[in-house]
């Protein structure tokens, strides 16, 4: 189960508990739930406030009363390892280790996805930051299944003393710039967007792609291809941030702010570069169902990436 399906069984528990007669026919079944990482003092992984959403209509019932409700019908799911009600109604989760396969075949799919829907949504004509924060959340929101309505009205134009940003700087470093910050704060421009090394968050992203695709080159030079498998410890910090991708995704829909995808592209970057030195085989070392299950996450990572960067309206090169 991946935290965009534990979205969706948080609703139909909420759904089926009231048809049941577990919780009050006036208790309120939200169309949208938030999941999102556990904080301090939780337990699991991923939590949800929804039972205080719930309890507003559930003729007096507590929150923590809801959250108990959910959790008897969640834990019975499959994917969910284990299911904790702490504080004042929040319920945890623990998901079951067979969510790893699934979390690198929903991102394949993902990657392909956006870019299938980043290609029907060109950037359109106008002033650069309205236009481009207007067309990536359009992007976005169709990715998520949402109506592709616009953003705020509050887009802050680029400065006149910057000039013809896309010119001195190329489109797509330009639209990094104006994407990776609050729509209502002004972009800003200078020779960080050039640089390519990894002090820049824009070389990061592309290049982590970068990495994924000459992976999976070099792979089939040694003879074997990605196939999703058990994962070593090795891999928990970029299965942590490819299994929180559908959250981002989520969050910069449902607020319509692209700079959640932003940040979420460079953090997945950075957990993909540090893990790529365990993915090929090393020296006189053959090819294992290890590496092959590696080089799966690998490809995923970079496969979010480029469609990332497709919502955005920026291009992933495989060679950088």
């Amino acid at each position: 189960m991946t935290p965009a399906d534990l979205t969706r069984t948080v609703v139909r528990a909420v759904r089926c508990a009231v048809a049941d007669g577990e919780l009050p026919e006036g208790a309120a079944v939200p169309e949208r739930v938030v999941i999102e990482r556990t904080r301090p003092g939780g337990v699991g992984e991923y939590a949800t406030p929804v039972a205080f959403q719930v309890a507003k209509g559930a003729g007096g019932a507590s929150p923590v009363d809801v959250a108990r409700v959910l959790a008897a019908r969640l834990g019975l799911e499959a994917g969910i390892e284990r299911v904790e009600v702490t504080g004042a109604g929040f319920l945890n989760f623990v998901l079951g280790e067979s969510a790893v396969a699934g979390v690198v075949a929903d991102a394949a799919v993902r990657g392909r996805r956006y870019a299938d829907v980043a290609a029907r949504v060109p950037l359109p004509a106008g002033e650069l930051r309205e236009q481009a924060v207007r067309a990536a959340v359009r992007r976005i929101r169709i990715a998520q299944g949402d109506a592709p309505d616009g953003p705020p009205s509050d887009v802050a134009p680029v400065a006149r003393k910057d000039g013809d940003v896309a010119a001195s700087y190329g489109t797509d470093a330009a639209l990094w710039a104006v994407l990776r910050m609050p729509a209502h704060e002004t972009p800003a421009f200078g020779p960080w967007l050039l640089r390519q090394d990894e002090s820049s968050e824009f070389f990061r992203v592309r290049y982590g792609h970068d990495r994924a695709r000459a992976l999976v080159r070099n792979a089939a030079l040694l003879g074997f291809a990605p196939e999703a498998g058990p994962l070593d410890g090795g891999a928990d910090a970029l299965l942590r941030v490819l299994r929180d991708h559908p959250l981002a995704l989520e969050a910069a829909a449902h607020r319509r702010a692209p700079e959640y995808l932003a940040r979420h592209l460079v953090e997945l970057a950075d957990a993909l570069l540090g893990f790529q030195y365990g993915v090929l085989p090393l020296g006189d070392e053959k090819p294992s169902a290890a590496h092959r299950a590696r080089l799966a996450l690998a490809e995923a990572a970079g496969a979010v990436l480029a469609g990332g960067l497709a919502l955005l309206g920026i291009d992933a090169p495989d060679r950088l």
